[in-house]
This record gives structure tokens, sequence and C-alpha cells, in this order.
């Protein structure tokens, strides 16, 4: 079983720049052990139910409630049974049909 979690998650009360913020909710999601795609306009996750995969989430909420206000998030769950690294699977399989 696999579920693909991307999610953008910022607070809108610190400013222009949101990098400080993102990377203590990077460096959780690292510490995790769960398998991630970090992209400049959010992240991907692969967990084995879209339960661990929301307990993730749910983490990044209390690392940005501890110094924001106000928080921004969007998420997209992809859960499949019976398929896992589908993080680098479903990639690999469009680049197969792509002409040369």
């Amino acid at each position: 079983m696999s579920a693909l979690i991307e999610f953008a998650i910022f607070p809108t009360d610190k400013g222009e720049s949101k990098s400080k913020y993102v990377a203590k909710v990077i460096e959780m999601i690292k510490n995790s052990g769960v398998d991630y795609q970090f992209t400049p306009m959010g992240t991907i996750i692969e967990t084995k139910s879209v339960e661990e995969g929301l307990e993730i989430v749910k983490r990044a909420y209390e690392i940005l409630e501890i110094d924001c206000n106000r928080i921004y998030s969007t998420i997209k769950i992809d859960y499949r049974k019976g398929y896992k690294n589908r993080l680098t699977q479903k990639i690999k399989s469009v680049e197969s049909k792509l002409k040369s």
C-alpha cells in the first residue's frame, strides 16, 4: 500500500521569506524516515497509509504553531493498494513512454 501526499505549509504572518519555517518542517520529515521529495512548491511524502501521512502533516502544524499565529496549507493525496516506491516509479513510468 502506498499513500503519496503532497503538501505545502507555511506561516502567513512572518513576512515575505518563509524558508526558515519550511526548513523546520523539512527537517522533521527527513528525521521521520519516510521517503520524500522536496520541490519549490511543496513536499511529497510516501507513507504506508493515509493515517501515517496525515500524522506527519499534523506534526508540521505543531512545529509551526510554536512560532506562528497563522498557517496556510494545501494537501493532495493519492492512495493505491498493492504498490510501493511510487515516489519514483510514477515518474519512471511516464518517462518510459516519452518519445525521444
